[in-house]
């Protein structure tokens, strides 16, 4: 790995939508997400960090399918976190103990279904659907004891459920990481896991080794559009069903009605800051930051389907200070890129706008400002 960064940046990110959902809320029916107050739409920044992992994914992966060294993602489709911890401590030669599981006697599973275990006892099932009892490997037994001994008094679980649940703590060989072990743990983690590296992450799981906190340089907001989006909700029809009893139901008819929601167009702007001081805790590079505009420019391309509709990046304005704690203040340099309207009516493509730098057209997709020149 070359040298962490030595500059501080600070970007404007402009992208837009046509007819499709960009971010949808699953707390509203997965609904474009909106602004109650004002209708301005909104697009979080795990939306935004989602698909700069999965273009790091794609581009970043050896013949094999395996990612390539320093590239790796922790945060992906179906991850179980803690095996990366697990990972991490084993390629260090650092001994944890190991994690400890125990059968679950069907009869009491659903007592304990219903029992709050202390943090690093959990109730996990395998492939054929078992239940076990899974103490972790880093587990401080004494204070698990103690913990449980508590809950156990509270309960109302029979005593043969009582003894099982104390007796998974027998020979338990598990070990608490000491807190030079943990900073190992975590400088393996940024080294290993680009999105670790880049945008940090809490990694003190209940029931994997403790690999620390890691604030990441690269931080995002909320992107907003720059004017209030109209969310549209459309029927759909499937000229299926799924069961023989909705057949059976529909007389053979076998349709199955839906819903789809779509905003018909709008221009989104999101901000963003990079940081030397963070980066040198992490060991982000120039290269890293390299890949992070390319994913910025070329995420939406590697993320089609039906629901996100057209979404494309439109701008990128990137403020490159000539020192680590910069000219000038973020704020300052974001009032200087504004969206101008140059038509009237509802706005349905990109041309119904332009992007302005101090009152000049910005007409490249990518721009990079030197701030200590200006």
């Amino acid at each position: 790995m070359s040298e962490p960064i030595k500059n501080r940046y600070d970007f404007v990110l402009f992208f837009d939508v046509k007819d499709g959902n960009p971010n949808g809320d699953p707390d509203a029916g997965n609904l474009p997400r909106i602004d109650a107050e004002t209708g301005m739409g909104l697009v979080t920044d795990v939306c935004l960090k989602r698909k700069v992992r999965n273009f790091v994914q794609l581009t970043k992966m050896n013949e094999d399918s395996s990612p390539k060294d320093g590239y790796d993602i922790y945060i992906k489709e179906k991850a179980v976190l803690g095996r990366s911890h697990v990972r991490a401590f084993k390629e260090l030669g650092i001994d944890l103990g190991e994690e400890s599981r125990k059968e679950v006697p069907e009869n009491f599973v659903e007592a304990l279904q219903d029992f709050t275990l202390p943090e690093a006892m959990s109730l996990a099932t395998d492939d054929e659907d078992k239940y076990s009892i899974v103490v972790a490997a880093d587990a401080d037994v004494k204070v698990v004891k103690e913990e449980l001994k508590g809950l156990l008094k509270e309960s109302q679980l029979a005593n043969e459920v009582k003894k099982f649940i104390t007796d998974c703590l027998k020979g338990v060989n598990a070990r608490k990481p000491k807190a030079d072990e943990v900073e190992k743990g975590r400088a393996w983690m940024c080294e290993t896991f680009y999105d670790v590296r880049t945008f940090g992450a809490v990694m003190m799981l209940k029931s994997a080794p403790n690999c620390g906190q890691v604030r990441g340089p690269v931080q995002l907001t909320f992107a907003r559009s720059v004017e209030p989006i109209v969310p549209l909700e459309h029927s759909i029809t499937r000229m299926a069903v799924a069961t023989e009893a909705e057949a059976e139901r529909q007389q053979g008819d076998n349709r199955t009605m839906g819903r789809k929601y779509t905003v018909p167009y709008g221009l989104y702007r999101a901000h963003g800051f990079v940081s030397p001081h963070l980066a040198a805790q992490t060991g982000f590079n120039q290269e890293d930051l390299k890949l992070f505009w390319d994913a910025l420019l070329q995420m939406f391309d590697h993320d089609r389907s039906a629901a996100r509709g057209l979404m494309s990046t439109r701008r990128l304005m990137v403020f490159k200070h000539a020192t680590a704690l910069g000219q000038r203040p973020a704020n300052e340099l974001f009032e200087r890129v504004i969206s101008k309207r140059n038509t009237s009516g509802p706005a349905r493509n990109f041309s119904d706008y332009e992007i302005l730098f101090d009152g000049q057209p910005i007409s490249e997709t990518l721009k990079v400002l030197e701030v200590g020149a200006s």
